[in-house]
């Protein structure tokens, strides 16, 4: 059986995410290349008021992290929109984790199917702009619940030479509509024909339809596995850049 060829990946994600997503495409037979278009910025230093708070709701590995270094509550019931932020949940100690794997919608679901299993509100540790309106699907299913904002993602700007060599990948992974801003951005007054979007969701593809690059596709469920499943697809190899 012939193995995949080795592609160039551009992960355009912030760190320390950057760092496992590479893993998971070494794994693959790929070569990751890491040039983040977004940085996380704690945005708080102080201990969450929990007084009365019945779960903790993720959406995103960052918010696990930074909410673990802030608070040295680990009892109350975690649930994470996928595998990944569980996975950041068990690994900070939380010792009641349930995943929705899959996204803010079936998250919200997930949690009302079990709001009877806990008392008080449910607190969202989220970013500035977080990634849909966790706290409105919970009020509108009849659960109480609030968003707490701990940390932002800043677009960041590479250097012109790192810059140029991303653009010769034969993908860029993008994870977030804020980063395909950026990219957009940073193509302005560039182009890549044979630069790949690959996008988690068709919200994230949006702000790249005026990007000069190559085709866009998104992930048919927003798993980083669905995403990665698009590298293969059609598309042929392209020498590692030098």
């Amino acid at each position: 059986m012939t193995a995949p060829p080795r592609r160039l990946i551009w992960i355009t994600r912030a760190e320390p995410a950057a760092s496992t997503s590479a893993a998971r495409l070494r794994a693959l037979g790929h070569i990751p290349l890491v040039l983040p278009l977004l940085e996380v910025r704690p945005i708080t230093t102080e201990v969450p008021d929990l007084t009365g708070i019945g779960a903790l709701a993720f959406t995103s590995a960052n918010g696990v992290r930074i909410f673990a270094q802030l608070s040295e509550t680990r009892a109350l019931p975690v649930f994470a929109v996928g595998a990944a932020c569980a996975q950041a949940a068990r690994a900070a100690g939380f010792r009641q984790v349930l995943s929705a794997d899959g996204d803010v919608a079936a998250l919200a679901a997930g949690i009302a199917s079990r709001a009877e299993e806990f008392r008080g509100p449910v607190l969202h540790p989220a970013a500035t702009e977080p990634a849909g309106d966790l706290a409105g699907a919970l009020a509108q299913a009849g659960v109480q619940a609030r968003t707490l904002p701990i940390y932002e993602t800043a677009p960041v700007t590479p250097p012109a030479a790192a810059l140029d060599q991303a653009l010769k990948a034969e993908a860029a992974l993008l994870y977030s509509p804020k980063a395909a801003r950026q990219l957009a951005v940073l193509m302005r007054g560039r182009q890549a024909p044979a630069l790949r979007a690959l996008c988690l969701s068709k919200a994230v593809a949006k702000p790249l339809a005026r990007a000069r690059i190559g085709p866009r596709a998104f992930a048919p469920v927003p798993l980083e596995s669905a995403l990665l499943n698009l590298i293969d697809r059609a598309a042929p190899p392209v020498a590692e850049a030098s």
